[in-house]
C-alpha cells in the first residue's frame, strides 16, 4: 500500500497565503492607525484571528508535509530492499 500526501499543493499555498496576507494587513492596519474607532477594532481582531488561524494551518501543513515525507522515503526504503 503506497501512502499519500495528507495536503494537496493547493491546500499548502493557500495556507502559507492566509499567513501572510494576515500579517500584511495586520501591518498595513498599524502603519495607518492614529485613533482607533470602533470599526477599526473590529478590522484588528478579524485580522488577528486571521493570523492566528494562518500560523496553525502553516504549522500543520509543515509538520504534515515533513512527516509524509519520511513515510514515504521509508516505504521507498523498504521496496528497494525488498526489490534487491
Amino acid at each position: 500500500m503506497r501512502h499519500r500526501r495528507r495536503n494537496t499543493p493547493a491546500f499548502t499555498v493557500l495556507a502559507y497565503f492566509t499567513f501572510f496576507a494576515g500579517v500584511f494587513l495586520f501591518s498595513i492596519g498599524l502603519y495607518n492607525a492614529d485613533n482607533l474607532q470602533l470599526n477599526e477594532k473590529g478590522y484588528y481582531i478579524a485580522v488577528m484571528i486571521l493570523v492566528a488561524v494562518g500560523a496553525i494551518l502553516t504549522q500543520k501543513v509543515a509538520r504534515d508535509n515533513a512527516e509524509d515525507d519520511e513515510i514515504i522515503a521509508e516505504q521507498e526504503r523498504k521496496q528497494k530492499l525488498s526489490n534487491d
